[in-house]
């Protein structure tokens, strides 16, 4: 190096130039001169702090450099950590030599001894700094290899070493064993025989490190490959049920993740336990494509997603300051523009840079499926008792490998690319895996699918895959078809479809070919719409996945319901589907309904426009490209419905079956809606949900069977009371306490609850009449519905809406429905149905006390609401949440009802932002009737039914301009002041 050793003790810092010639050479080189130059007169080596400080120094100055490097492009990711893993090896030979001089273990002329010559001890470098590649705030695994004999001789000089790196704040996993141990550890457990794999001398004796590493390739040579190898799979399969089994989770963990690099490592290990290859870029190299494992684009492809995984990686490490390896929503922003990410039509840099990633990891898996096989068929052999092929599959074109089908010799999918669609027809029918060849053939000819977009057979298969029958088993015949091709037969019984020995098994359910035409690109290239959602990332928290792996999700949730399999958490799906006359409509139409996600406006009317003109070329009837076409325009009007309006109101039954029309269709749109909500996550769908969409639907059904007519409102109530005067009556209540009951409610309480409700509530007015107690607090479970239901009784004053609702914010409450009745002689009933912070009832008992003890505080004044809500700090907000941008919005609706006025306020969702939009409705002196609470990941929507003062509907459009402006101030005031609060917390 040019600078000087009397530069660097003085701390002063090179210039970039200097640090731009900074090389692992003249790292050592330099720390040799400093430490030599820091020592006193007579001293072996300098004082402790002062080596820590030099150490301390040119660890920052190469990390600093390499990140530099890093950040202006000169850098790749996997080149980067390479570097930073050879001036690792610098520091930590130097802090040996070192050790071995303050330990005094030095040689006659009292210099210390080389590294290479000390004996019966070896430092050598494991996991993935034995690979030569080290992320910038990853441990450091280190194993201390000592000579049996040699325990406490060498531990003073381990402990230094340890010691030393700790206090340069340097994270070490370390382990110190003899060959012997190493030898018995690693037969016991999978996890050290795979980081000794890797190990990698750094310094001391080369002759331990040698044996050992004889030792350590004839224990795995006598162990056998096979078993590693179930025992990575098994550890591969619990670390994806951790970290997600889908490759395209909107959050995604690029190291532990599907598609991430624990996986290119995991086929790493595979290969050399079986092949002998020394470091993950081996398995793409020549040797696997002359092979015939692999090809030149598919190794290409293969490389540059190792490059682009490392380089996000070590993105993240330095945006977040720390060994990050999640994607959440506040980093990818950043990292997409630190990448070079812009906007690029209607897509934005972030949703560019994640459907790159998204894809890449797509490369990882198919690279999955074509290496292991290979490695698994090389450890094990063939398999025993495969099935053979029979005539008619010969005839078709194709035969079986393993029990897996593949093209017969002679046949191409180029000359022929139909020929792509009917391996996946006959995979289908004979129950049989795709060969990892047929794979590689399909991916390698998936542009000539393009030809078959108008290809009848092709558009038969698809539908088939799609939604075809799962196949009987039947002994195998031959069926010629019209155009002379031959339908595969249904695979006979006692043959299996995959090889048990590979750990596999029959492929079933639809998801599963939809899978491998999106995986393989077939899909999109025979649906061009469809490659336009391929890894299209809603940035949201909200939707757990892509909107392609969505909407598979979605066929796969279907089948399930089809299935039978998920009658216990979704009966009503289950009851449905029974008898359904529109399969395939139902099927398109789930494969449809977002196609149209991410081009601007409104995706519903353009996935319509979509389906109206792919059905027809996929041979759909007229009749069923109508259905989809209309079940893709309106997949959102029952939730929309259910979660955001009042079905108690009459106008909205009569809405909802004046667009459906037809009881067929409101089936089709009800399963629809279900497996779309319950296909964004298992968390979004709940009881409670259920229970609105099973009712909407019954009151629609009702109208569209042309039973009682919503219209007849007097009807209904006066059908309402006679069954409430029945079960009083059968409770013992006198006809005079009856009569008076009756006479409380006005006809909109008498719809809004059943006959059991009517009960309760009239044993609580009677009680507390009777008390001439001022506020009343029920509570009641209803775990089966999924919410809570607290009932207020109380003399109704202006606010009381706003202030329950923020005693229940207090209490962690999240309120999903209410109901606001003010009696004929002025009290209060008020309803709230409320879930805890994971969507569930509140059910233990101080829990339940808790909410009634704040809701009396609250509405007693002993509790300041507003305040105590500031105080509790609701400003804070998680850092990956605030990425996420959730503009204000006020929308007022007339047409909604023929009573009320429907405000509908939309905003980012946080504890107390009902209390806060209630109350400025308060200001407004609005009457409250109904709210419908619904959120969205962090996006909330809260839809008021709301009258004037006089109890009248608002029509004056200058007032309801008034009202909609004051509100929407307040919304941003309120979320301004929220994000100034989480502000405050991040840099205190």
């Amino acid at each position: 190096m040019s600078t000087s050793s009397a530069h660097a003790a003085a701390g002063q810092q090179p210039d970039m130039a200097v640090l731009a010639a900074l090389t692992p050479e003249a790292l050592a080189a330099c720390l040799t001169r400093e430490l030599r130059d820091a020592a006193r007169e007579e001293a072996v080596i300098p004082e402790r702090e002062e080596a820590v400080a030099i150490f301390r120094r040119y660890l920052g100055r190469y990390q600093a450099d390499i990140r530099n490097r890093f950040e202006r492009y000169e850098l790749k990711g996997a080149a980067a950590a390479k570097m930073i893993a050879s001036f690792t090896d610098v520091m930590l030979r130097a802090i040996v030599d070192l050790a071995m001089r303050a330990t005094e273990m030095v040689g006659p002329d009292n210099m210390a001894m080389p590294v290479g010559g000390l004996t019966g001890f070896s430092m050598a470098a494991t996991g993935g700094y034995g690979r030569g590649l080290l992320a910038p705030f990853s441990d450091i695994d280190l194993l201390f290899l000592i000579a049996d004999d040699a325990g406490e001789r060498v531990h003073p000089l381990i402990e230094y070493v340890l010691y030393f790196l700790w206090d340069l704040g340097v994270k070490v996993g370390h382990a110190t064993r003899t060959v012997n141990e190493c030898i018995t550890e690693a037969a016991a457990d999978t996890t050290v025989r795979t980081a000794l794999l890797d190990a990698r001398l750094l310094a001391g004796d080369t002759a331990l490190f040698a044996m050992f590493e004889a030792r350590y390739i004839l224990a795995c040579v006598e162990a056998g490959v096979g078993g590693f190898i179930q025992d990575k799979r098994r550890e591969r399969l619990e670390r994806h049920r951790r970290f997600g089994d889908s490759p395209y989770l909107v959050e995604p963990n690029i190291k532990e993740g599907r598609g991430g690099l624990r996986d290119l490592q995991t086929l790493y290990w595979m290969c050399r336990n079986t092949f002998g290859t020394r470091h993950v870029k081996d398995l793409l190299a020549p040797e696997f494509i002359w092979m015939g494992l692999l090809t030149e684009q598919e190794a290409a492809r293969a490389r540059r997603s190792w490059d682009f995984l490392w380089t996000v990686r070590l993105h993240l490490h330095y945006v977040a300051g720390r060994a990050e390896e999640r994607l959440t929503f506040d980093t990818q922003p950043v990292i997409g523009a630190r990448m070079g990410y812009t906007r690029h039509g209607r897509q934005n840099g972030v949703e560019r840079f994640m459907r790159h990633y998204f894809l890449t990891a797509r490369e990882v898996m198919r690279l999955t499926h074509v290496l292991e096989p290979a490695v698994l068929r090389q450890a094990q052999g063939p398999v025993a008792h495969a099935a053979k092929p029979d005539e008619a599959m010969r005839e078709a074109g194709f035969t079986l490998l393993d029990g897996q089908i593949l093209p017969d010799r002679g046949v191409s999918f180029d000359r022929e690319p139909i020929k792509m669609m009917q391996i996946l027809d006959w995979a289908r029918l004979r129950r049989r895996a795709l060969h990892p060849l047929a794979r590689h053939e399909l991916i390698r000819w998936e542009r000539r699918a393009t030809t078959l977009r108008d290809d009848p057979e092709a558009a038969r298969i698809f539908l088939d895959l799609l939604c075809g029958d799962i196949p009987t088993e039947e002994p195998p015949r031959p069926r010629r078809r019209l155009l002379g091709s031959i339908l595969p037969a249904p695979a006979p019984a006692e043959e299996p479809g995959y090889a048990v020995s590979y750990g596999n098994h029959p492929p079933s359910g639809h998801s599963h070919w939809l899978h491998i035409l999106n995986e393989t690109g077939i899909f999109g290239r025979l649906i061009p719409d469809w490659a336009r959602i391929v890894g299209q990332m809603q940035f949201d928290t909200y939707h757990v996945f892509t909107v392609d792996e969505h909407t598979i999700e979605a066929v796969r949730i279907m089948d399930e319901v089809v299935a039978g399999r998920m009658a216990d958490e979704i009966p009503i799906a289950y009851e449905l589907v029974k008898g359904l006359h529109s399969r395939r409509a139902l099927y398109m139409s789930v494969l449809l309904h977002d196609v149209a996600k991410g081009r601007g406006g409104d995706h519903s009317e353009i996935g319509a426009e979509i389906a109206a003109d792919l059905c027809p070329r996929l041979g759909m009837s007229g009749e069923e490209t109508e259905t989809v076409s209309w079940l893709v325009l309106h997949h959102l009007l029952l939730s929309h419905t259910a979660f955001q309006r009042d079905i108690d109101d009459p106008k909205t039954i009569l809405d909802v079956a004046d667009i459906v029309q037809s009881p067929e269709r409101l089936r089709l749109l009800l399963l629809l809606t279900i497996v779309d909500m319950r296909a964004v996550s298992s968390k979004v769908w709940n009881a409670w949900k259920a229970t609105l969409l099973r009712e909407l639907y019954v009151r629609v059904a009702e109208v569209l069977a042309g039973g009682l007519s919503t219209t007849e409102r007097d009807v209904r109530v006066r059908h309402a009371k006679d069954i409430a005067s029945e079960v009083l009556t059968e409770d013992g209540l006198s006809r005079q306490e009856i009569d008076r009951f009756l006479g409380l409610g006005y006809a909109g309480y008498w719809l809004s609850f059943d006959y059991e409700t009517h009960r309760r509530h009239a044993r609580l007015v009677r009680e507390a009449d009777a008390a001439d107690a001022p506020l009343t607090v029920d509570v009641l479970p209803l775990p089966a519905r999924g919410v809570t239901e607290v009932t207020v009784y109380t003399v109704d004053v202006p606010g009381l809406f706003s202030k329950i609702a923020g005693a229940l914010a207090l209490a962690g409450a999240s309120i999903v429905d209410a109901r606001i009745h003010t009696m004929t002689h002025g009290m209060a009933l008020d309803t709230f149905w409320i879930q805890d912070t994971s969507g569930q009832a509140y059910e233990e008992a101080h829990r339940l006390a808790r909410l009634s003890a704040l809701i009396h505080q609250g509405l007693s004044g002993e509790l300041d609401i507003e305040a105590e809500i500031s105080r509790a700090g609701f400003g804070h907000m998680p850092l990956r949440m605030r990425a996420i941008h959730v503009p204000p919005r006020v929308v007022v609706d007339n047409g909604a009802s023929n009573t009320y006025t429907v405000i509908e306020v939309n905003g980012r969702d946080r504890p107390g932002l009902l209390h806060d939009v209630t109350e400025a409705m308060n200001k407004e002196n609005l009457q409250i009737a109904s709210a419908h609470i619904t959120t969205y990941g962090v996006r909330a929507v809260d839809v008021f039914y709301v009258k004037d003062l006089f109890g009248l509907k608002i029509t004056d459009k200058k007032r309801l301009e008034e009202i909609r402006e004051r509100l929407l101030a307040g919304l941003k005031e309120a979320e301004a002041e929220a994000s100034a609060q989480a502000a405050a917390r991040y840099s205190a």
